[in-house]
Formats: structure tokens, C-alpha cells, sequence
């Protein structure tokens, strides 16, 4: 029990680490990098920034199925799986309730989630043997460099029908910052990010300027803490007798998303709901595309591998319940072109009920 108590902590403390240097160190770098390099915003947005804000899921997939020969290669999966049910469901719930109800984009949610429910398909197409080969696994890869295309040609139709530019704006822009009108748990939430960015500032100054220092030394720390997480989340479970991928599914999801959920209630309090639903669904298609099947490339690619067996007992119940809720979610957006807070509280009551079950069915493991 001692050693399940101190596993919980180290988990806790390195999701708080992962998530300032991520916010703080990380998202800056790339940002700087994509202006450098004078990528347009479609293809920063879904690539660069896409990878900043899945970060700690790419990071903990990739350790997770390294560590222990492959073992717990489920726990990668389970965290990436259960952020994304917590993206849609909680995410986007409190995004609504906080802000009274969120007004959207149709255009915006259609394109997101139509490509997210490709994302889902391939998952499914991924488990149904329970084995990922090389080329699945460069499928998945291939999937996210055409909905890059996907994004740069839906712009392009959408100045060729012109549509306004802040119709434009509103549709593409899937990177959210946090706004000014914010609630004081938030305000105190990012004085802390701040105080520890300026601890790891001596070590690697303003992320803006050394944007390439910044970049290597926090994917370093990403790893590293990735690597603390899969480890904690193995003895951890052990300790309180579930499986690990239940832990992943819940406890490590739930940390890995909380900057996303900070950002997105950020943005819905000042009225920018559609902001906060293509964040919760891009970071989802980001994460089903490369977080999973940049893992597999590298392990199949690099040690001869001729596939690699995934744990999918638990995680099928998931897929079906990322679809079900992606589509609940489509309805109540579809209905009157917004979420309403009586709607965000349904989502907010789906998840814990996805939570109960999860737990109860790894209990009786």
C-alpha cells in the first residue's frame, strides 16, 4: 500500500512537471520554430502545435511500449484512449457548463469530426487482430498528412465561396491561448505555471528566442517524465490490484488533458465555444494518428519487428464509447448550432459514468 501511495504521488507530480513544461517551454518553441520556418497556419496548427498539445500522450505511448519489452504497451494505448473520451466528454461539458453554453462553427465541428471519425475507424481496423504490422502502422502516419491536406484545401474552398475573414478565423484555428477573463483557480493555476517556467528558464532562457535549446532540453524532460509515469503507473496498479491500462484509461488521461481542459474553459468564458470544441476533437485525431502509429513505425521500423501485439480486451468497450459520444456530441451541436449547459452537464455525467465502469471492470479483473 506504501509503495501504491508514493506511486500515486510521483504520478501526480509528474503531470503537473509535464504539463507546465509543455504549456510554458514546449507549445513556445514550436511556435517559434513554425514562424521560422514560415509554415502556414493550417499546416503549423495541425502539425507543430498539434504535436505541442499531445505531447505527454505521444511521450508516454512511446515508453510505454518500449518499457518492459513491449509488456505494457497497453498503457500507451490507454492513456491515449482514454484522453480522448475525456476530450470529448469533459472537456467540451465544462467548457459549456462554465460559459453558460458554447456557440460554434457547423462548418468547423462537421470537418473535425467527420476526420475523427476516420481517426476511430482506423483504431478499430488496428485492434480487430489484436497485432499492429508496419504497414498499419504507416497507415496511421499517412492519415494525418492527408488531413493536413484535408485542412489546406477546406480553407481554400472556403475563400473561394468567400466567406468572411472571421469566418476563416474562427474555422481554422484550432490553437487556443489563454484569455484574459479568467477565474481565480485559473489565475492561480497559471502564477504556479509561471513560477516553475521561470525555475527552468535559468536552464534554458526565454523558449521564444532559444527556441531550439528550449525545444531539445523540454522534449528531454517530456521523455524522462513520460518514462516516470509508465513505471509509476505499473506499480501503482499492482499496488491497488487493476490493471494498468484501467489506470491509463482514467488517472493518467485525466492528468495528461488537464492543460487542454484549462485552455479550453479559458476560451469558452470569453465566447469563443468553437475554439474549445476543434481543440478537444483535433488533439483526438492528433493523438488516434500519430501518438499511436509513430510508436509502432519506430518499434517495427528499428528493431525488426514483424508486429506488435496490442492488449485490446479492455480498450474495445473505449472505441465504442468514442464513437458513441463523438456522435452524442455531433447531435447536440447539430440540433441549434451550439452546446448548451444542460447538454454539457449530460457529457459531464456520461464520463462518470465511463469512469465507474472502467473501474468496476477492472476490479473485477
Amino acid at each position: 500500500m506504501i509503495d501504491a501511495f508514493l506511486s500515486l504521488a510521483l504520478i501526480l507530480a509528474a503531470v503537473v512537471v509535464l504539463a507546465i513544461i509543455t504549456d510554458r517551454i514546449f507549445i513556445p518553441s514550436l511556435d517559434a520554430i513554425s514562424t521560422r520556418l514560415k509554415l502556414s497556419d493550417e499546416v503549423a496548427g495541425a502539425s507543430l502545435m498539434a504535436m505541442g498539445s499531445s505531447a505527454p500522450e505521444l511521450a508516454i505511448a512511446l515508453m510505454a511500449l518500449f518499457s518492459g519489452g513491449g509488456e505494457h504497451s497497453d498503457v500507451g494505448i490507454g492513456a491515449i484512449v482514454g484522453s480522448a473520451v475525456f476530450n470529448i466528454l469533459v472537456i467540451t461539458g465544462v467548457s459549456a457548463v462554465v460559459a453558460g453554453g458554447l456557440h460554434i462553427h457547423v462548418f468547423a465541428v462537421r470537418r473535425d469530426i467527420f476526420y475523427y471519425l476516420v481517426a476511430i475507424g482506423y483504431l478499430a481496423l488496428v485492434f480487430f487482430d489484436g497485432r499492429v504490422s508496419l504497414i498499419e502502422a504507416i497507415l496511421g502516419l499517412a492519415g494525418y498528412f492527408f488531413y493536413m491536406v484535408f485542412l489546406a484545401l477546406f480553407r481554400m474552398a472556403l475563400v473561394y465561396f468567400k466567406k468572411t475573414d472571421d469566418d476563416v478565423e474562427e474555422v481554422e484555428n484550432s490553437h487556443i491561448e489563454a484569455d484574459e477573463h479568467e477565474s481565480p483557480a485559473i489565475a492561480l493555476w497559471h502564477r504556479f505555471e509561471m513560477a516553475v517556467a521561470a525555475v527552468l528558464g535559468r536552464l534554458i532562457g526565454a523558449p521564444e528566442k532559444n527556441y531550439v535549446r528550449a525545444f531539445v532540453v523540454s522534449i528531454g524532460f517530456i521523455v524522462a517524465l513520460s518514462y516516470i509515469l509508465v513505471e509509476s503507473t505499473i506499480v501503482f496498479s499492482a499496488g491497488i490490484g487493476i490493471p494498468p491500462v484501467i489506470v491509463a484509461l482514467t488517472l493518467l488521461a485525466a492528468g495528461t488533458s488537464a492543460p487542454d481542459l484549462i485552455a479550453s474553459v479559458d476560451v469558452a468564458r470569453a465566447g469563443r465555444g468553437g475554439m474549445a470544441v476543434a481543440n478537444a476533437v483535433g488533439s483526438n485525431t492528433f493523438d488516434l494518428l500519430i501518438g499511436l502509429a509513430l510508436p509502432w513505425t519506430v518499434a517495427l521500423a528499428f528493431q525488426g519487428l514483424s508486429g506488435i501485439s496490442v492488449g485490446t480486451d479492455d480498450l474495445w468497450i473505449s472505441i465504442g464509447i468514442l464513437v458513441a459520444t463523438t456522435l452524442i456530441l455531433f447531435v447536440f451541436l447539430e440540433t441549434k448550432r451550439d452546446l448548451s449547459r444542460r447538454e454539457g452537464w449530460v457529457l459531464l455525467l456520461l464520463y462518470a459514468v465511463f469512469v465507474l465502469y472502467t473501474l468496476a471492470s477492472g476490479a473485477a479483473v
